[in-house]
């Protein structure tokens, strides 16, 4: 944890008692890099500022230069914003984290601080449709190469490191099609290649999978889902070494600009609390609306990690501790038919959102991944009869009840 000069009545944590034995994840999520202030409040304190004062013209050429740690500007750093930073890479066991706006400020952090000119990034060919347009559009305009994989063939890999690469990202479970791609081989792969190993893990989430300890090298995540996953605000996150964090991405997003408020760090901060609670809740409860959609006839496929039929299902359960909390399905019917059965649910909303307490339910083809072109999602199975269904934490029963009725 980064230590700086903190305000007048500031408690550092460093003077309290420590436990001496380690804490789960749980427990992480509730009291990582909790900073008191002198009053000893309770929950977080939150700095709505936008600047921070010095003691002398000295001391601020001596922050400046970076001689003395002190908070310059909240573009570059916050008290709110590192608390959330410190716990969100405690829960995850990285050494730091950055936090971003939103998401795909993450994802576009990650990648874009890390290659430059003549690089060449290797990536997963099932991902959301705004990481493929950085991927194959924004990267290639600076003169980075990129190639896709499909599936989880070693050799197919192999092959595509075998040229180079300076950073490979996979998204795992994907979104929408739940494609679960082997953290563990590609990273063994990549680091052959000189690579470092990013992943999308905001399907599974924090809770559910861990890809630092398959061997990834840093993980982004979307905070607006399930961190936040209430609706509430935006975010987005990387966290990975000390080296890649505070020597790569932060230089580049302090300049860049891509930093997260105060406000949106202390509602995020507060949503930890609860995360590991929702996610299980919201997992439960996916299972057993993936099973009741795999059993009614007027559903062509259904895709969730851990049911039997879904093809990566051996791997999901290696690398996930629960299959997550969306359900990707395709229902028996064209274009029309499949809108009139969204139509009539009342209690599932109709949504481009995911990982929230409410249950949402997405038409990619037409909002999500309507950027791709059409033969891109052809090549990853999105069809025109293709839903994603994001389950909250409602009464399982009520969702099943609301499905069947609309089937009906």
């Amino acid at each position: 944890m980064t230590k700086r000069q903190r305000p007048w009545g500031y408690q550092d944590p460093q003077n309290a008692p420590q436990p001496n034995w380690q804490l789960h994840p749980d427990t992480i999520g509730v009291r990582a890099g909790l900073n008191r202030t002198g009053f000893g409040e309770t929950s977080e304190a939150l700095f709505l500022n936008s600047g921070f004062t010095y003691d002398s013209a000295q001391q601020a050429e001596s922050a400046f230069s970076d001689e003395t740690e002190h908070f310059l500007y909240s573009r570059f750093g916050n008290p709110t914003v590192e608390t959330f930073e410190q716990r969100l890479a405690a829960i995850e066991g990285a050494e730091a984290a950055f936090a971003s706006g939103t998401g795909m400020s993450a994802v576009f952090s990650a990648l874009a601080s890390l290659v430059s000119k003549g690089d060449r990034v290797v990536a997963s060919m099932a991902m959301f449709s705004s990481c493929y347009v950085i991927i194959t559009e924004f990267l290639p305009k600076w003169g980075v190469e990129f190639e896709l994989v499909q599936g989880n063939d070693p050799a197919d890999w192999a092959a595509a490191l075998s040229k180079g690469a300076k950073a490979v990202f996979i998204e795992t479970p994907s979104n929408p099609m739940m494609e679960i791609v082997d953290i563990a081989m590609v990273s063994e792969l990549a680091h052959k290649a000189g690579a470092l190993v990013i992943v999308d893990n905001v399907l599974a989430s924090p809770v559910l999978q861990k890809p630092l300890e398959l061997g990834a090298d840093a993980v982004m995540y979307s905070a607006t889902k399930h961190i936040d996953g209430q609706g509430r605000v935006l975010g987005g996150a990387v966290v990975g070494s000390d080296a890649y964090i505070n020597g790569i991405v932060r230089p580049f997003t302090r300049h860049a600009g891509l930093a997260m408020g105060a406000f949106e760090a202390w509602v995020l901060t507060k949503s930890l609390e609860t995360m590991s609670l929702r996610v299980a809740r919201m997992t439960d409860n996916a299972f057993e609306v993936a099973l009741f959609l795999e059993s009614h006839p007027k559903i062509e496929r259904v895709r969730y990690p851990f049911l039997q039929s879904h093809p990566q299902h051996e791997l999901a359960k290696r690398q996930m501790s629960g299959g997550g909390s969306t359900v990707c399905f395709a229902y028996k019917g064209d274009k029309t038919a499949t809108y009139e059965f969204m139509n009539a649910l009342q209690v599932i909303d109709i949504s481009n959102n995911l990982g929230d307490a409410k249950s949402l339910i997405t038409h990619p083809a037409s909002t999500t991944h309507r950027r791709l072109a059409p033969e891109v999602r052809a090549q990853v199975g999105i069809t025109d009869s293709t839903l994603r269904l994001s389950v909250g934490i409602e009464y399982a029963g009520d969702l099943i009840h609301d499905l069947k009725q609309a089937l009906g």
